[in-house]
């Protein structure tokens, strides 16, 4: 007789749950397995039949990446397929930011393309090409109708060797030849440091890539060397983010060793991972100000969020863009590759600032943003309260105002570019870009150059009101009710010239951008905002003060206790009261 160990039954009920759960999960596993495997035979069998058999001749690159852009097009778009030609420019974008080149970007105007805005240091502003030049061939290949990504490709190639350029001036009819040699051209993720009043220091990062947190350690080191630091400002707007990790790098400069920076989670586990400070801190104790923004932007949120969460830094400026999804490269046969979305990120209060729904879409088939009634509620180290799903809201919200319809209109015809072209060429120099502005009499002349230019705008009043009555002529109202409706929209059409004065403070900061760049390149442009950033001077108040206001924040007291808190929650609050 066999003897049989006893087990009590609610263990035996255990084990069998646990025995169950494993079949199932191993019949979920290979049903998905059986209908992958199903489906790839069904797709290639009909690219198959196509490629052989349709009527007119096809090219079996177009139809595979047509099917397969297809496909990821009904998931989020930061999914992708690279293909071969792509892969360095993908490499140069969410990578590296180094590359074999001449320094200089592009753009495409009328079927033309023009230099755009040139690197300091770099072989084309060596060779003096200015912004404005119009590059006619490169290597003997004519640029005539090719796109501005088709051009900079172009202009790569490897450090040292060779390039020949067919350059015309503005102005002039003819071309000439010039052959420049590629240099390593590296687009720093810092592109400025520097102090600015009453021993603020100031870090613009404009990427996440490959040493953007060095970069950063070194220019907080330049900075205390220069002076000792009241406070620091890291400006993340426009930040689109990038590298998870040099993220995670650049808030362990600022908090201790061991603390959650973010958690990302994915129906894989293999992709849920959890990223902590692992070295000692270099700035402590600097009160901290990040600046965002509405491009604010994945790395650049979780360096926000968590600076936030920990209550180590206030954040200013405008709610950021909401991109909380995880993405990874896979390499695919034939030196392609895809970029597939593994997993969500959150920070450590827990919130996941994602704020699309790319699981479902409205009845027009566009992407929702999370409602009101979903997002939840969470709490920083200290207590404050913030908010999943919306992006990272601001601890002090400064938001900057769109520009009006015509300066818009002017930019986007390049009018200003094609100005600051012109004054380039009649004046050899203008002051340090942080004094540098347009006078009364400079603006004068940009008016007169405008005269005869072709640009059209309309402002959003204007644009309802024609709508207006083209709706009541269509419903037949009466006579007098036209009159007044057209006569109110002839009110309120605008008046170039007049708009030209009205927004002139407006134009003469665009104006004075965009001409600072001729002379101090990158740099340039960003000093010369500092004066015309409301956001920036917000920050630069708080830090310079006896930093009551800043740590009153940090402790949640009064308006500071609750950040972001969405209308539907308000609305439940106000109730309950």
């Amino acid at each position: 007789m066999k003897y049989h160990k006893h087990i009590p039954s609610a263990r035996r009920a255990t084990v069998l749950v646990a025995g169950l759960l494993f079949f199932s999960g191993f019949a979920v596993i290979k049903d998905d397995l059986f209908l992958i495997s199903k489906n790839l035979d069904i797709f290639s069998a009909v690219y198959r039949q196509i490629s052989l058999n349709y009527v007119d001749e096809t090219d079996p690159n177009t139809l595979i990446k047509t099917a397969v852009d297809a496909m990821l097009n009904e998931l989020d778009p930061y999914t992708e397929y690279v293909v071969e030609a792509d892969v360095e420019a993908y490499k140069l974008k969410y990578v590296d930011t180094k590359y074999g080149g001449i320094g200089a970007s592009v753009f495409e105007r009328d079927g033309s393309i023009f230099i755009a805005e040139l690197f300091a240091g770099h072989p084309a502003a060596r060779a003096g090409l200015q912004p404005g030049d119009e590059l006619i061939s490169i290597n003997g290949t004519a640029l005539r109708r090719k796109s501005s990504a088709a051009v900079s490709q172009l202009l790569r190639g490897g450090e040292n060797s060779a390039i020949r350029l067919m350059v015309r001036k503005p102005g002039r009819e003819d071309a000439e030849l010039l052959v420049l040699t590629r240099a390593v051209v590296r687009q720093p993720n810092v592109s400025y440091e520097g102090l600015l009043a009453e021993g603020v220091g100031y870090i613009k990062l404009d990427k996440f890539l490959e040493h953007a947190a060095k970069e950063v350690e070194e220019a907080l080191h330049g900075l205390a060397k220069e002076a000792e630091l009241k406070g620091l400002i890291l400006d993340l707007r426009n930040n689109g983010g990038g590298i998870v990790q040099e993220a995670v790098k650049i808030v362990n400069l600022f908090v201790p060793e061991g603390e959650l920076v973010v958690s990302q989670k994915g129906k894989n586990v293999t992709k849920t991972h959890s990223f902590r400070t692992t070295a000692k801190p270099i700035a402590l104790d600097i009160p901290l100000v990040v600046l965002i923004n509405r491009h604010s932007a994945s790395a650049a949120e979780i360096v926000a969020g968590a600076l936030q969460d920990l209550d180590r830094a206030v954040v200013i400026g405008e709610r950021s863009f909401g991109k909380g999804l995880v993405q990874q490269t896979f390499n695919l046969p034939y030196h392609n590759m895809v970029k597939v979305t593994v997993a969500k990120y959150y920070t450590p209060s827990g919130r996941c600032i994602q704020s699309l729904d790319f699981v479902h879409r409205d009845s027009s088939g566009e992407f929702t943003r999370l409602p009101d009634s979903l997002i939840n509620a969470f709490s920083t180290k200290k207590g404050r309260v913030v908010y999943d799903g919306s992006g990272i809201f601001p601890d002090i919200a400064v938001e900057k105002p769109p520009y009006h319809a015509i300066t818009k209109d002017l930019l986007s015809k390049y009018l200003v570019f094609d100005y600051a072209t012109n004054f380039k060429r009649e004046h050899a120099r203008i002051p340090d870009a942080s004094n540098f502005e347009i006078d009364d009499m400079q603006y004068a002349d940009f008016i007169r150059f405008l005269e005869g230019k072709n640009y059209h705008y309309s402002s959003r009043t204007a644009e309802v009101l024609r709508q207006l009555v083209e709706l009541a002529e269509e419903e037949k109202n009466p006579d007098e009710v036209l009159l007044e409706l057209r006569t109110l929209a002839q009110k309120v059409s605008h008046s170039k010239q007049q708009d030209l004065i009205n927004h002139q403070k407006e134009l003469k900061e665009v104006l004075g951008s965009e001409i600072a760049s001729r002379y101090y390149h990158r740099k340039g442009r960003i000093s010369f905002s500092f004066k015309h950033d409301h956001q920036l001077q917000r920050a630069i108040a708080l830090l310079g003060t006896t930093h009551n206001e800043y740590y009153s924040i940090l402790a949640g007291e009064g308006q500071y206790k609750i950040i972001g808190r969405p209308e539907a929650l308000l609305a439940v609050a106000e109730t309950a009261d």
